[in-house]
């Protein structure tokens, strides 16, 4: 699985992503055949609240999964984007054991 972080309009610090790249390996316990996984980290209007927004996009065979969490802090929206994200490849691999 390959793990890209991009920061937009801000520095992240090696520490975030760190963080980031450790919660979304888990992501390889919800679905086993995650072949890249893309996280932005964006700064939105500096100087609010709620002004962390982060967004995570899996690849996986047949349609990518995307989620964006807007947040005061980025672990938080990592955190809220990856339980998303469980969920989300949950439903999915349910549905191809199905067929």
């Amino acid at each position: 699985m390959e793990i890209k972080i991009q920061a937009v309009h801000f520095d992240a610090t090696e520490k975030l992503q760190e963080f980031a790249a450790k919660k979304v390996e888990k992501l390889s316990k919800s679905y086993d055949d995650i072949q890249k996984v893309e996280v932005q980290l964006k700064v939105v209007k500096p100087a609010t609240a709620l002004n962390k927004q982060t967004s995570i996009s899996v690849a996986i065979p047949g349609a990518p999964v995307f989620v964006e969490k807007t947040c005061d802090t980025f672990e938080e929206g990592i955190d809220q984007c990856v339980d998303a994200l469980k969920v989300k490849l949950a439903k999915i691999k349910e549905k191809s054991r199905n067929r």
